[in-house]
């Protein structure tokens, strides 16, 4: 029996994956985060409070629900706390959150690397959050990383200092501060301290929960076309976003997983630099920034908007094997008098409606649009696809036509329950 259903992004994150993780997620016995650290946010309004969650799956809110970090995340510590801490202050029980022996530790040398780095590329800046992410994904995979069980190991201190000194060589050759390594020990044995009690092999315990016949919801952090492989590169993010990533970060294996949910909204947006075929450089883009409140969960950045890219969302669906897609902001496109949905790409005399992750070819494309009617009034109250706006029902349908995936989920508000499920 299938028991594991999966919460992707289907496009340069920030689709609204909380919304339906929450949804979703009343109804789940675990919720398991499996990539990235503490650059992805998901919001969530519960009740008229507002949770901004970086690193603990959102899952944690209903109560009695296992919330494990997996180990493909990257975990900086304080910020792991800090959010634990904010938890409890609104009086919410973190008794069941989990956390990977195996997950890989962000430490200041990290984040102070990823801001080095990207202020020597210049004009190719990625646009990262400097959250130390990437760095910490390379320790990884130069075999020098430490992980969550590392702080418990009597030569922890050895391991570290052999990794400040290292780093340290690069930080005095750029004329950058270097760090002292009994301050770094000393900082993060304490934090040690403090989540041990929260540590396991969280894989065994997965299993275990399934083998029991629990319900178990993968919250997916940023997007497909994030991907470090299958994402628009290299702008993209340090780890993989895609079903493979949420395999391989949490020890699932390809017979647990049951539907795989693909996110996405009525238009589309993006944060940090690289190209985005249907971006809207003028005021319809910002009037659909204001509406759809798009600045970043994490960082606050202003998003870039654009019409949503049919091209892209098919090739989403490809990549992940999605079974269905939730769509979120229709109410915030209805607001428009008419809008557009891109379905080619453009090139010259070259027309095509496959995806590529070419940087040039994207720069270079141009999108081909179908025009569609707004104006969808107040839709907040809607719960039946069948009492939509005739122009809305139009829209929905040519996507599921283009993409052959059919869409389940409806977001017509910000709420919980504003919510159409089909």
């Amino acid at each position: 029996m299938k028991k594991v259903d999966v919460v992707l992004g289907s496009f340069y994150g920030d689709e609204g994956k909380g919304k339906i993780i929450d949804y979703l997620g009343t109804q789940a016995d675990v919720a398991l985060r499996a990539t990235g650290g503490n650059n992805a946010g998901h919001s969530i309004e519960v009740d008229g409070e507002k949770y901004v969650f970086h690193l603990i799956p959102s899952g944690i809110l209903n109560n009695g629900t296992y919330a494990i970090i997996g180990n493909g995340v990257v975990i900086d510590p304080k910020v792991l706390l800090e959010e634990i801490k904010s938890l409890e202050d609104k009086g919410k029980s973190v008794s069941k959150l989990r956390i990977s022996t195996k997950a890989h530790i962000i430490f200041p040398y990290h984040i102070a690397m990823d801001k080095l780095l990207e202020k020597n590329r210049g004009k190719g800046k990625i646009g990262t959050t400097a959250r130390g992410i990437g760095p910490c994904y390379c320790d990884k995979y130069e075999r020098c990383g430490l992980r969550v069980e590392d702080l418990y190991l009597v030569n922890f201190y050895d391991k570290l200092k052999i990794n400040i000194e290292n780093k340290n060589r690069i930080f005095k050759l750029y004329g950058e501060k270097e760090f002292d390594v009994d301050n770094v020990y000393k900082e993060y044995l304490g934090y040690a301290k403090k989540i041990k009690k929260y540590v396991c092999d969280t894989t065994i315990l997965i299993h275990d929960l399934l083998n029991k016949d629990k319900k178990v919801i993968c919250e997916g952090a940023q997007a497909t076309l994030l991907d470090i492989d299958f994402g628009s590169y290299p702008f993209v993010t340090s780890s993989n976003p895609t079903i493979g990533g949420i395999l391989t970060g949490s020890g699932l294996n390809p017979s647990n997983i049951g539907e795989v949910i693909g996110v996405m909204k009525a238009y589309s947006s993006r944060v940090g630099e690289g190209p985005y075929v249907t971006e809207l450089k003028n005021e319809i883009g910002d009037k659909i920034r204001e509406l759809g409140h798009e600045y970043g969960a994490t960082t606050k950045r202003p998003r870039r908007c654009g019409y949503l890219d049919l091209v892209a969302l098919k090739y989403a669906c490809l990549i992940n094997g999605i079974t269905c897609l939730c769509m979120n902001h229709l109410d915030t496109i209805g607001k428009l008098d008419t809008f557009k949905v891109c379905v080619a790409y453009k090139n010259g005399d070259k027309v095509t409606t496959d995806f590529t992750t070419n940087e040039k070819e994207l720069l270079d494309s141009t999108p081909v649009y179908e025009t569609f009617k707004g104006n969808f009034g107040d839709i907040s109250k809607v719960r039946k696809y069948e009492d939509l706006p005739d122009s809305a029902k139009k829209y929905i349908e040519r996507i599921e036509e283009f993409v052959g995936v059919p869409i389940k989920y409806i977001g017509v508000g910000a709420g919980r329950e504003e919510m159409i499920v089909r």
